[in-house]
């Protein structure tokens, strides 16, 4: 699992190597079917999984469409945070868009950290507030950015998404129809 260590050091930078150890000891590896959910809405999130192969969706129904809150692949984390933290039934699903291959913690493992790495207070403060800073940037580039810059932006850091995942979640992803996103592309490709 040197990958998972890898991984985990880039999110956890301040982390030394012993407590690196003892936070890799309680993930387990599994696998989960393209298709299949980690978690549904209104069900408990019961871990905390770092993605090593395949993407995942997350979204809700809001009037009979469905929403994409977030698409994740490869080297990022996933939960829903209120579910895994507080205890809450989850506000969104979270689908596998293909064969995943996950490293996952469990919820109640997750809960206890602090008893076994002296660290974790400050680690997962520093976690969080790294997931919190990602979720402001998102926003503000919704805020502050026309679908067209959006698209840009996104595409400039997401390439290999737009020939994995459908234009429909993606389009939802960036706040516009996927008639939108058809159109941009077609102009940005003719520019």
């Amino acid at each position: 699992m040197q990958e998972l260590q890898f991984y985990l050091k880039g999110y956890f930078d301040e982390i030394s190597s012993q407590d690196l150890e003892k936070l890799e000891s309680f993930f387990f590896a599994e696998k989960i079917k393209k298709g299949e959910f980690l978690v549904k809405v209104g069900k408990l999130c019961s871990r905390l999984s770092f993605i090593r192969k395949g993407y995942i969706r997350v979204f809700a129904e809001v009037d009979g469409k469905e929403v994409t809150q977030w698409i994740g692949g490869p080297g990022s984390f996933i939960t829903e945070m209120g579910s895994l933290i507080f205890g809450k039934p989850s506000r969104f699903h979270i689908q596998a868009l293909d064969e995943l291959e996950l490293f996952s913690l469990d919820a109640k493992d997750y809960a206890n950290l602090s008893s076994h790495i002296s660290s974790w207070s400050t680690l997962e403060r520093l976690f969080i507030a790294k997931c919190f800073i990602a979720m402001e940037d998102r926003i503000f580039t919704h805020l502050s950015m026309t679908a067209e810059e959006r698209y840009k932006f996104y595409f400039e850091h997401n390439k290999e998404l737009f020939n994995l995942i459908p234009l429909q979640y993606l389009a939802s992803l960036l706040g516009m129809t996927p008639e939108t996103l058809s159109r941009l592309r077609r102009k940005l490709i003719l520019a």
